[in-house]
């Protein structure tokens, strides 16, 4: 699983610092909880855990605090006030019609605001993140950021986001 780690790569390069961050995942599911790992090795101040599965939060949760005693892990509603980041691990976002995972309208424009959804480059989250002022990551981000990653990890060398991107045709 590289979507945490393709995740990350493209929050870096965007710039983002993750350390004493509070950072918030909606969605605990396999891509949430591969997010939520590698953030927390990154060193935020705390991860906020949201899934409309109480038991898949609680999960994750366990899993995070065994691995990172120091990380403060709390199971949270998907409220966005007052995080640095803000990720939507969720299918929201792919079909017209979904509801938003959070509300943006508690976005404050610091924050950043991460996507998985690939359907679509823009979706009305990150629409409405960027109506707010907030910088942002779309899904495809995390794709060709993960690549290079599962590359390295099995040895076959390495390539760029930036030589895939040149060469790969999306299509929404």
């Amino acid at each position: 699983m590289f979507d945490g780690a393709g995740f990350i790569r493209g929050l870096k390069r965007k710039g983002f610092e993750f350390g004493g961050a509070a950072c918030l995942v909606v969605g605990a599911g396999g891509v949430g909880s591969a997010i939520a790992a590698s953030i927390a090795a990154e060193g935020p101040g705390s991860i906020a855990l949201s899934d409309t599965r109480p038991g898949s939060a609680e999960s994750l949760a366990a899993r995070l605090r065994r691995h990172y005693p120091e990380l403060r892990v709390e199971i949270r509603q998907n409220d966005p006030a007052g995080y640095e980041l803000v990720v939507n691990a969720t299918p929201l976002g792919m079909e017209p019609g979904d509801p938003l995972p959070i509300d943006p309208t508690r976005l404050d424009r610091k924050t950043f605001v991460g996507e998985v959804v690939m359907k679509r480059e823009m979706t009305p989250l990150l629409e409405a993140a960027a109506t707010r002022g907030c910088r942002f990551q779309v899904g495809t981000d995390m794709l060709f950021e993960q690549i290079p990653a599962y590359l390295e990890f099995f040895g076959y060398g390495t390539t760029t986001p930036e030589e895939l991107r040149a060469v790969a045709e999306v299509s929404y």
